[in-house]
């Protein structure tokens, strides 16, 4: 017999650390498996920024509450520990009934862009990376591969037509790809509520400027160069018209003065408009013009403090060139007598002196207010027909201007002055944002909260604003998909990331952002909140008053914003 026999206690303790010793090998063994050998494939509200760093994600319910002519947008993360390649989207939608919905459905993959200098003026609220890299191009690629750790974001945007049946839609996304040599498939339902609301005739004019030289229109070619004014080149023309349409932009930039052509004989000009002709009826055609800004005729003589002057051209070498002049100058002042009348008279023969908005100098500050009156003034007095738009740093120009757009900041400080100007027959009172205002204020910077990007157009419609303006739709560097911001060393001033384009390039297409997909959305809350104040004023306002406090504060919770649009459509729908 074996001596533990003799010992009861004895042996049960080691029957007991023996199966405390197994239990422990087994829990050891769980341990070293995977928790799951999928991948992890959720649901993140499209209006949160998924930074690369980001690793937590609660699963929560895909449901998004729209309008008829808006679109539905989604955003799904994949996840795995380890590389997937070939990953592809797929996705069908169903009605009440169970039959598939024919919506145009659109898909793409997140892509990461560097942010090499922060903001200098930083908000309470400004989301920090730790690796540098943030969320906004949305790549329309048929495959992705995906490292190991590195949240991918999925993009899906769903276009609501006019004729939509009211009701609920559920959906469902598939992503697939291939991972440790084997394939996977992960699914997630999504569910789309179409509220009984049309959405009206857009009434707020927004204005991105675009940029078509040849750094811009050869991205748009594959890295290829491009002739100016060739038949590649109008279509490049024609793909950013489409674009701005698609985004809901109805205003654009456009510079007679610098696509004319013109002969001088005997002091006397004879003009040609015909390139302009062909940009304006391309961008017509497409349904992006609302309005024509038309460019600006001048700019600073030197400093930022400096008097404006005007640009002359003549021609050397066949080629047309500007020289600085100020508004005085006798040769300054021959050319635009009759420049302006020849654009007035061209205008009105193609019925678009209604839509013409003409740029002067940009940006006037106090400083130079003098010389910038003494060209509105000049240009008044040889074409009072032309309405003159301009952003603006100083409300000191005279009764000058006709369309005020002043940054937002001025807006802010100024605010009695423009609210004064909106009331005034023939005026209109705009805001802008640019490289500033920077803080807490609303702007479209990569490293502002994505709410903040849509939010610009609850503050148009709270504070009476009926248009925002930014300078930045395409100014591209070299490799937009790589470093996003900036300096500007006349100015000893940085360029924040995304100040200076808010869409980016791909062979014969444009490409949207998060950022840009949050404007459009902000866009239609602004036309909602207009259709909402025939029905119930004060509700509108005050709806519009929890969201935006001050022009330089906001509520930004995204469940209480979601809470908010939710509301705005109940109310719409009610008979």
């Amino acid at each position: 017999m074996h001596y533990l026999s003799r010992f009861p206690l004895y042996r049960a303790i080691v029957m007991l650390l023996a199966a405390a010793v197994l239990a422990c090998s087994q829990y050891v063994s769980v341990l070293a498996m995977p928790l799951d050998t999928q991948p992890t494939f959720v649901f993140v509200d499209p209006l949160e920024k998924v930074l690369p760093d980001r690793s937590y994600f609660p699963d929560t319910p895909a449901e998004m509450h729209v309008c008829k002519g808006e679109h539905a947008g989604f955003q799904f993360v994949l996840l795995h520990d380890k590389d997937m390649s070939a990953c592809t989207v797929r996705v069908e939608i169903k009605d009440a009934k169970g039959t598939t919905a024919a919506f145009q459905t659109q898909t793409g993959f997140v892509g990461y862009v560097h942010v090499g200098r922060s903001v200098p003026v930083r908000g309470y609220d400004q989301l920090f990376s730790p690796s540098g890299y943030y969320p906004d191009p949305i790549m329309e690629l048929p495959t992705r591969d995906v490292p190991a750790r590195t949240p991918q974001p999925i993009w899906l945007t769903v276009p609501i037509p006019a004729n939509t049946a009211a009701g609920t839609y559920t959906g469902q996304i598939t992503v697939s790809g291939n991972t440790d040599g084997k394939p996977f498939s992960r699914s997630k339902s999504f569910t789309m509520v179409v509220h009984p609301v049309t959405l009206g005739a857009q009434k707020l004019w927004v204005t991105n400027w675009s940029f078509f030289g040849e750094g811009q229109v050869s991205l748009l070619n594959g890295g290829k160069k491009v002739e100016p004014y060739s038949k590649a080149y109008w279509e490049t023309m024609r793909l950013s018209a489409r674009a701005m349409k698609m985004f809901r932009q109805n205003v654009v930039l456009v510079s007679p003065l610098h696509l004319m052509d013109f002969s001088l004989k005997n002091d006397t000009y004879t003009f040609d408009f015909a390139k302009f002709d062909t940009m304006a009826t391309i961008f017509m055609d497409e349904g992006a013009i609302g309005r024509l800004e038309g460019g600006h005729i001048g700019g600073r003589v030197g400093t930022w403090e400096t008097p404006f002057v005007v640009g002359v051209p003549e021609k050397k070498d066949g080629k047309i060139i500007f020289t600085n002049k100020p508004i005085d100058d006798a040769s300054a002042q021959k050319f635009y007598r009759q420049y302006f009348p020849a654009l007035v008279a061209h205008l009105k023969a193609k019925k678009l002196l209604s839509a013409y908005m003409q740029h002067l100098a940009d940006e006037p500050i106090p400083s130079n207010t003098t010389s910038y009156i003494a060209i509105a003034k000049f240009v008044k007095s040889i074409a009072p027909e032309l309405r003159i738009i301009e952003a603006c740093h100083s409300k000191d120009v005279g009764e000058t201007i006709d369309v005020w757009v002043p940054q937002l900041n001025f807006f802010h400080e100024d605010s009695t002055f423009y609210q004064e100007q909106r009331k005034k027959v023939g005026k209109e009172v705009w805001f802008y944002t640019c490289l500033a205002p920077q803080g807490n204020y609303a702007n479209r910077f990569i490293e502002q909260p994505l709410i903040k990007a849509r939010l610009l157009h609850w503050i148009n419609y709270r504070f009476g604003a009926v248009g925002y303006l930014h300078w930045g739709w395409n100014a591209w560097s070299e490799n937009p998909f790589g470093e996003t911001s900036g300096v500007i060393p006349e100015l000893g001033n940085f360029m924040p990331a995304g100040d200076a384009w808010i869409v980016y390039p791909a062979p014969g297409k444009i490409w949207s952002s998060i950022r840009m997909e949050a404007m459009r959305d902000g866009i239609v809350d602004y036309e909602l909140l207009t259709m909402l104040t025939k029905k119930f004023p004060d509700r509108a306002q005050e709806m519009a008053r929890q969201v935006v406090y001050r022009l330089d504060w906001y509520d930004t919770d995204i469940q209480t914003f979601r809470a908010k649009r939710k509301e705005l459509l109940e109310l719409l729908s009610e008979r």
